[in-house]
């Protein structure tokens, strides 16, 4: 038997309002057209992405141009998902897309720990 969540208690089918649209949930999946690769490799949560200011006038999906316009200053990955309210994998797949487009530019943050001294912690840890 089927339960129907959106009955009132005059068991009537409630009606969608216009207040009620901002509340609807878009499944990651339809965000990213189904994909879960980004176009460009190596993006990590603290990957900072600038968007060019040509991005603003392109002709983006909803979620493009939010970020787009996001990435006027500089943000990391980790702050696009959480400003767009998207899963970290959506925001790669999006911070991709702009990229790959010609509509934004990545780079690392300064001060990136070097791979021999990671490797010199883990040795030292083996070792407690």
């Amino acid at each position: 038997m089927r339960k129907d969540r959106d009955r009132g208690s005059t068991g009537r089918s409630r009606k969608t309002s216009v207040d009620d649209i901002d509340s609807v949930l878009v499944r990651p999946f339809m965000v990213s057209a189904g994909r879960t690769i980004p176009l460009v490799d190596g993006l990590r949560y603290e990957t900072m992405v600038q968007a060019t200011p040509a991005a603003l006038s392109a002709p983006l999906h909803y979620e493009h141009r939010q970020a787009a316009q996001l990435c006027q200053r500089a943000q990391s990955v980790a702050e696009i998902a959480a400003a767009l309210l998207v899963p970290i994998g959506v925001a790669k797949v999006i911070v991709g897309d702009l990229v790959s487009a010609g509509h934004a530019a990545v780079r690392e943050p300064a001060g990136e720990v070097q791979i021999d001294v990671l490797e010199r912690i883990r040795d030292l840890v083996r070792q407690l």
